[in-house]
């Protein structure tokens, strides 16, 4: 295996970073923070997203206040190391749309030398855990996890309460579909 080294010889030591909460959080708005810094520094970077998450942009990462970055939409996680290429930082998005091999990726890459930012919904419309999000949140170096408001009461919300009847676990929505409510209000909402 190839290890990435500094320019005094040093090996590089990555890191995985996991941004995690519930829809209207902020969770891509922070990615994209991290990824122009991460840029403003010089460092080169990739992005992906799942292919399927195609709600703005078919080649973007945009956020619910419209800012925008290109990204590479890719099949499944096995195409982010094939992809990755000579890269100080990767950036993945919608991480829970992603396949169970994703933390396995994200370890290869940091144990490469790569410092991977995963953004991603920790629950899903029911509050369970969603896709890969728990075991990244296991393997990861650092943790944020960022909150929306409550619609209905104005607290911390944590909650991505879908506002109709559809039980398919994966519907690709904003607004129209999704509020995001507190403990409180999300145990009235049923």
């Amino acid at each position: 295996m190839f290890i990435e080294r500094d320019v005094k010889g040093n090996k590089k030591v990555g890191a995985v970073e996991v941004i995690a909460g519930s829809m209207f959080s902020g969770k891509t708005e922070e990615l994209l923070r991290r990824l122009r810094r991460a840029r403003i520094a010089r460092q080169s970077v990739e992005i992906f997203k799942p292919r399927m998450d195609v709600r703005y942009s078919d080649e973007e990462i945009v956020s619910h206040d419209e800012n925008a970055i290109r990204s590479t939409p890719v099949d499944n996680s096995a195409n982010i190391l094939l992809l990755a290429g000579d890269v100080d930082v990767v950036g993945i998005d919608e991480a829970q749309f992603f396949d169970k091999g994703l933390p396995d990726v994200a370890v290869t890459l940091a144990n490469l030398g790569i410092r991977v930012i995963i953004a991603g919904l920790d629950m899903d419309f029911k509050g369970k855990p969603f896709g890969p999000m728990p075991n990244l949140m296991a393997i990861a170096d650092y943790v944020t996890k960022v909150h929306a408001i409550c619609v209905r009461c104005g607290n911390i919300a944590q909650f991505s309460h879908r506002t109709n009847a559809t039980e398919k676990v994966i519907l690709l929505g904003e607004r129209e579909n999704y509020e995001p409510l507190c403990r409180s209000c999300y145990l009235k909402a049923f």
